[in-house]
């Protein structure tokens, strides 16, 4: 198992291991610094994969050379042969095309060294990046829905909030009356005693 595969399932294990939104079993609580380092270590180690199939392609080179190598010791042992032999052409051919049969399934099997490693580093990726991707929506369905029930909760509570303070007002105007029947009933005292005292008669007045 590669180590792409291995976070793959690492992230699959943990979103079984997520706790559930209560009385909907289709979500689930994420925590998001967990859910970033797997994520990160995925997008870190995708890299590191394809350089090891770029490795395989690389050796297409070796591959190659090894073939003309075999291909020219061949020749070569068919050259010193040919001097012992009667039929120094015919050996020449066979060995050129033996060379040359060498050579081509070299080619042959370089080519589907290539095809594969190439392959399979795409469909790597692609599986990668979907997969990736697919993780991705459902956390972003997960934070839309945590913002819109924040959201709903926010609205609730405002209106509370707004409802409590219409009461609090309303109980303050409905002091202000009892308030102004005070003070009128006061300013009527208050004249009252005026009028008391302008008819009050000073009894040591020496003119009486």
């Amino acid at each position: 198992m590669s180590r792409i595969e291995q976070i793959i399932s690492d992230i699959e294990d943990y979103i079984d291991s997520c706790s559930r939104y209560p009385l909907n079993k289709s979500k689930i609580l994420v925590n998001k610094d967990e859910m970033d380092d797997l994520l990160s270590e995925l997008r870190l180690r995708t890299p590191e994969e394809i350089k090891k199939y770029q490795k395989i392609i690389n050796n297409k080179d070796a591959i190659l050379n090894d073939a003309k190598q075999r291909a020219d010791n061949l020749v070569a042992q068919a050259n010193a042969n040919a001097n012992e032999m009667i039929s120094e052409h015919e050996i020449m051919q066979q060995a050129y095309a033996q060379a040359n049969d060498m050579m081509q399934q070299a080619n042959n099997d370089a080519q589907n060294i290539l095809d594969k490693a190439v392959s399979d580093a795409n469909d790597i990726r692609m599986a990668a990046v979907q997969y990736t991707d697919d993780e991705l929506a459902n956390l972003e369905k997960i934070l839309v829905n945590m913002m819109n029930n924040v959201t709903v909760k926010f609205e609730n509570f405002m209106e509370t909030l707004s409802s409590s303070l219409q009461i609090v007002q309303a109980n303050r105007a409905s002091l202000r009356p009892a308030e102004e029947e005070e003070a009128i009933a006061q300013v009527q005292k208050e004249e009252e005693m005026s009028d008391y005292e302008d008819y009050t008669v000073n009894l040591d007045d020496e003119d009486l």
